[in-house]
This record gives C-alpha cells, sequence and structure tokens, in this order.
C-alpha cells in the first residue's frame, strides 16, 4: 500500500500509461497520451456528484490558461464514473480544461487510491475550498446531482472511491503525488500550482 505521497513506481506508471480514459464523447484515449509530452497536473476526483469535489474544480477551473501555457503544463480532471455526465459536470463547475472518465477505476487502483467515506479528522483543519457546512455541501450535492440530473444516475462512480492529486510527465515520469485519506482531502490548489510551476491566482 503506497504512502499517500509516494510517488507511483516506474512498473506502474508504466502499467497505467497503458490504461484507457473516455472524454466527454465517449472517445478512448490512452492515459499515457495525455502527458507524453507535457508536464501534465491530473487530479482525480471522487464520483460525479461530489459535492466536495465539485467545489475543488471550481477552484480548479480559476487557474489561468495563459499561467498554464507560460509554465507549459497543462491541467486535466478524472472521474471515476461513467463519461456521460462530464459535459453537464462541467458546466456546473465552469471547468473548462481536459476532462476525462475512468469508470473501471483502473487507474483508481494501480495509483493506491483508497476507498472510505470518512470526513476531516477532528482537530485538523478543513481544505480552504470546502467553504460551506458539510450539510450545506451534501445538500449542494443532491441538488447538482441526481435532483438536476436523474438521466446520470448510476453513472456517476462508486461513491466511496477517493481521488488524489499528481503531476506526471513529459513522459512516463510523476514529480508529485498526493493521495486523498478522506473525503475533503484534495491539495490546495495554490499548493498544487506551485509544485506546478505554475503562477496562480
Amino acid at each position: 500500500m503506497a504512502t499517500s505521497t509516494a510517488a507511483p513506481s516506474q512498473d506502474e506508471l508504466t502499467k497505467a500509461a497503458a490504461l484507457s480514459v473516455f472524454d466527454n464523447a465517449g472517445k478512448e484515449v490512452t492515459f499515457g497520451s495525455l502527458f507524453r509530452d507535457q508536464k501534465t497536473v491530473v487530479v482525480f476526483i471522487r464520483h460525479f456528484f461530489c459535492g466536495q469535489c465539485q467545489k475543488y474544480v471550481m477552484h480548479l477551473a480559476s487557474v489561468r490558461k495563459d499561467a498554464l501555457e507560460k509554465a507549459g503544463v497543462r491541467l486535466v480532471v478524472i472521474g471515476c464514473g461513467d463519461w456521460q455526465p462530464i459535459k453537464s459536470y462541467c458546466e456546473t463547475t465552469g471547468f473548462s480544461y481536459a476532462m476525462y472518465a475512468d469508470p473501471a477505476r483502473a487507474l483508481y487502483t494501480t495509483f493506491g487510491l483508497v476507498q472510505n467515506l470518512e470526513r476531516t479528522p477532528a482537530g485538523q483543519a478543513k481544505r480552504s475550498y470546502l467553504g460551506q457546512s458539510f450539510l450545506s455541501n451534501v445538500l449542494k450535492s443532491i441538488w447538482d446531482g441526481p435532483l438536476k440530473k436523474p438521466q446520470y444516475i448510476g453513472k456517476q462512480g462508486n461513491i466511496s472511491q477517493l481521488g488524489g492529486d499528481f503531476i506526471f510527465g513529459p513522459g512516463e515520469a510523476c514529480s508529485y503525488a498526493s493521495r486523498m485519506r478522506h473525503t475533503e482531502d484534495h491539495v490546495e490548489v495554490a499548493d498544487l500550482m506551485k509544485e506546478a510551476g505554475v503562477e496562480y491566482p
């Protein structure tokens, strides 16, 4: 079992690079093609109905395109559900960069991303992207998810699957890894962009 910040092994990177993800039209692409030629920040979110991850992706959406281009960095989000909710998810979050789906969760398994429904431990500061109360986030998840988009029920992905934040490339290399330990544990966007050499905000 990998520690939360251990970089994937070379074998894991090679295996992952050959796995497939799906874009917002259902087109299959290899994961390795996303970072073959440039440094790429890859954020693995939880299920597509997760309100906490939606708030995080809203923060990611504020990363400036010119800052990414200046740093030569690409920004990608991957969810563990089917590809059909992607367009709606991007509309909800204002995210205009690339988003893909890994419905088999093969990448999640390869990179040691765990499953649980735990929240921020008592006594530990909550991540700034969370904003509202837990109940508000739950209600928003229900409204923006199954109530507003009932056609995606069953396509959102495993609700207990956690994600993580990585920097890959160019080529089969990983310079940063942070696996979520609970449902509110994405790396602060400012810290992630600093690791990637991207000016933010």
